[in-house]
């Protein structure tokens, strides 16, 4: 999916229900915005600070409907200016102050190919004759396993009697969900921004998700798209190089919009959500795949459960990965090198009902440095008389 498409996928997808987000204005900073009639609105003011606010409003698709503001274009023209990075508006990505966590293992097929790059240690070359051995052993469907149900713990004994245990299978069919953060406050990047893959890495993909928004309460308030690049190499060498894996210079990216919940969307179309992906490569390379949200093995609210409660609070939200059942196998050189990025592929993460997020691949260090962040936009506000 090129640029172009992927703004006309958006501007359909927007057509109904009530969407936010945020933007950059030149000679003003950050806005938070909602979209209607294909026109996007700033309604940023002393109420409605941050999507943060937004969002821990009793009811935040109503407060955003009713919210006034002022027109600042046409959805296709603000998305096209992005795209170009001209243009005096251009997009963000839509959360600011939420933290930003991500549930690892929770489909099947995600699961054994994290069990894959552990046996491998990081080596895509023994990739395919180790995803024989472990899909020999326990097979390649376990979508009907409760994880932390008494079956699941028969297989669990049967798996480490027969040597075949790791920390992955842990958590993909244990009792507790893999909870980890993805990268930190307002590092996330947006709509046909950058995505940075560290040069350290030679074996890494997109991971087409959706990301759950979640208020200090807990309360699901939206969901969006995400891409949580992944470095499987480096996770391969060593689980506790999670953090060097998910967590660097523009992994992270987020959008377009976030989709209120209200009477036309809901949790129940979260639960049934499937998300597209496509890569492009400059040497000509097509791949297409994705995620069906049917085959998780832990649903959202359980994810939601896992992540906040009296165990952990989050006074600002959160955004919340759910995991992919995409794990690409396709080769894209040599026979058995399997896939990984390269610099200039674009990718594209789409849903009907929410749009498409378009990205490019980078080295982390061509990506746009990092360089605003809380307080920066604390001066900002201030500096605007918002709070």
């Amino acid at each position: 999916m090129n640029t172009e498409q992927a703004i006309q996928l958006t501007v359909a997808a927007t057509r109904e229900g009530i969407f936010a987000g945020r933007v950059w204005r030149d000679g003003v900073g950050p806005c938070v915005v909602t979209l209607r009639t294909g026109r996007v609105i700033d309604i940023t003011s002393r109420a409605i600070t941050s999507m943060r606010d937004l969002c821990e409003a009793d009811a935040p698709a109503q407060v955003a409907a009713a919210a006034t503001g002022e027109d600042l274009g046409a959805l296709a023209d603000i998305l096209q200016a992005t795209a170009s990075g001209q243009g005096p508006v251009r997009l963000l990505a839509p959360i600011d102050l939420q933290a930003i966590k991500a549930a690892g293992v929770t489909f099947a097929t995600s699961m054994l190919e994290r069990v894959i790059e552990e046996k491998a240690r990081g080596n895509p070359a023994l990739a395919d004759g180790i995803r024989r051995d472990i899909t020999r052993l326990i097979g390649d469907d376990l979508s009907k396993l409760v994880p932390g149900s008494p079956e699941a713990m028969t297989l669990k004994q049967a798996l480490i009697e027969k040597g075949a245990w790791s920390q992955y299978l842990e958590v993909g069919i244990g009792p507790d969900a893999e909870i980890f953060t993805k990268s930190q406050v307002m590092s996330a990047v947006g709509f046909a921004a950058d995505v940075g893959i560290h040069p350290v890495s030679k074996w890494n993909n997109p991971e087409p998700e959706c990301v759950l928004v979640v208020n200090s309460r807990g309360a699901i308030v939206g969901a969006t798209l995400g891409n949580d690049v992944n470095l499987r190499d480096v996770e391969g060498r060593s689980a506790l190089l999670l953090g060097k894996a998910k967590d660097n210079n523009a992994s992270c990216a987020l959008g377009p919009f976030i989709r209120l919940f209200d009477a036309s969307y809901g949790i129940e179309d979260v639960n049934a959500m499937d998300v597209a992906l496509e890569v492009d490569g400059p040497d000509g390379f097509h791949l297409t795949g994705g995620s069906n949200m049917r085959r998780i093995s832990r649903p959202p609210l359980k994810l939601v459960e896992g992540t906040i409660g009296p165990h952990h609070q989050y006074p600002d939200g959160f955004v919340l990965f759910c995991g992919t059942v995409f794990a690409p196998t396709q080769d894209r050189d040599a026979p058995g090198s399997g896939f990984t990025h390269k610099h200039g592929d674009v990718v594209s993460v789409a849903n009907p009902k929410l749009g498409a997020l378009v990205n490019t691949v980078r080295s982390t260090a061509d990506c746009p440095p990092w360089t605003f962040g809380v307080s920066h936009l604390m001066r900002n506000l201030a500096g605007r008389d918002l709070i």
